[in-house]
């Protein structure tokens, strides 16, 4: 998630949801833990009134200081981590006290897991919470790019229908052959999705999946070489960064459509641009960019490209589940139960 999305993910509280949280009967010492928030500057935590009825929240960019940091917060026994906030080796010295990080994002890049493996830190963040929205959305950007839809829209709005009478037709989107960079929980859904479609879908992921009928390839450039159509949905690791290369691109060929709704880091976005310009691919739908919010500038004259600023996983349901979530696993901790949506270190 952007900070953006991280920001609005947290702010969005649903009141009832909150309320019945508000209102369980609370068992805990006199004196209320203290909770950790850490965040980039910018971001807000409208829970936070709802946090403090049971906890003593530590902001380190509260504005005023929050007047009890400096003595408590290397006694904190529990981290918030907004968003995409990194949580490095060098932030895990300033708190020793820290058992659990619960975070919010569904990525897991932006943690030094070695550090919290090291230290037996609990991390946890947000599961399958927008394993739903994420997978309908990449679905989306798939026929909106085959299919035309958005620069159809494009073509209507600026009044070339009447004027230049014909547009330029799409391609089908049934029986397609769809690859699939990542089946974990949001790449399952996708391939559940577009076998309504009657597509034929393989896959590429770290191991092969037991008990999962699609056909498996070993990296990513054979995967492309029998796909029609690339779907990026694994997270960003040392060993996925620019795993859709020009070799990748050339492979999947000048009709291939290329759709990414993990990361932009998954792309040679350079490489990318370079063969969206020249017409070596097809199109791409891009949710996310190397370098937010900067979008490289050649892809905005290209009708071939649907361009959408971060947002697949972005909706009121995913905001209430995740709201929900977090305030589940604080409880969780502090009650000595099993924590959800936790990673386990490899």
């Amino acid at each position: 998630m952007t900070p953006v999305e991280a920001s609005s993910s947290i702010s969005q509280v649903n009141s009832m949801a909150a309320e019945q949280w508000q209102s369980q009967e609370i068992q805990h010492s006199p004196t209320r833990p203290f909770l950790l928030l850490h965040r980039l500057p910018g971001f807000n935590l409208s829970l936070l009134p709802l946090l403090q009825t049971r906890y003593t929240v530590l902001d380190p960019l509260a504005d005023p200081p929050e007047p009890l940091f400096t003595a408590h917060a290397k006694s904190a026994r529990v981290m918030i981590c907004l968003g995409p906030t990194p949580v490095r080796s060098e932030d895990l010295d300033k708190y020793p006290a820290v058992e659990c990080i619960v975070g919010s994002s569904a990525g897991v890049n932006h943690f030094d897991l070695a550090a919290c493996r090291r230290r037996g830190i609990r991390v946890t963040n947000a599961g399958d919470t927008f394993s739903d929205d994420a997978a309908d959305y990449a679905v989306g950007l798939m026929i909106d790019v085959l299919r035309r839809i958005s620069s159809a829209d494009c073509f209507i709005r600026s009044g070339d229908w009447p004027v230049k009478k014909e547009y330029s037709l799409g391609c089908k989107v049934s029986g397609k052959r769809v690859g699939i960079v990542g089946l974990g929980s949001i790449g399952l859904r996708v391939a559940k999705r577009l076998e309504a479609f009657g597509c034929i879908i393989a896959y590429n992921s770290r191991k092969m999946k037991p008990n999962v009928q699609y056909p498996y390839h070993k990296n990513v450039q054979d995967l492309a070489a029998n796909s029609d159509i690339l779907i990026l949905c694994c997270a960003l690791t040392n060993e996925t960064y620019h795993v859709v290369n020009k070799d990748v691109m050339t492979a999947l060929g000048k009709d291939g459509i290329i759709v990414n709704v993990g990361r932009g880091a998954l792309i040679n976005e350079k490489e990318l641009v370079q063969f969206l310009v020249q017409g070596e691919i097809g199109g791409a739908g891009l949710d996310v960019f190397e370098n937010e919010p900067n979008v490289p500038g050649e892809l905005f004259a290209l009708d071939n490209v649907v361009l959408s600023p971060h947002r697949a996983v972005v909706t009121p349901e995913s905001f209430t589940r995740l709201q929900e979530l977090l305030l589940g696993n604080l409880e969780a901790f502090y009650s000595n139960k099993p924590l959800q949506a936790q990673i386990k270190f490899e």
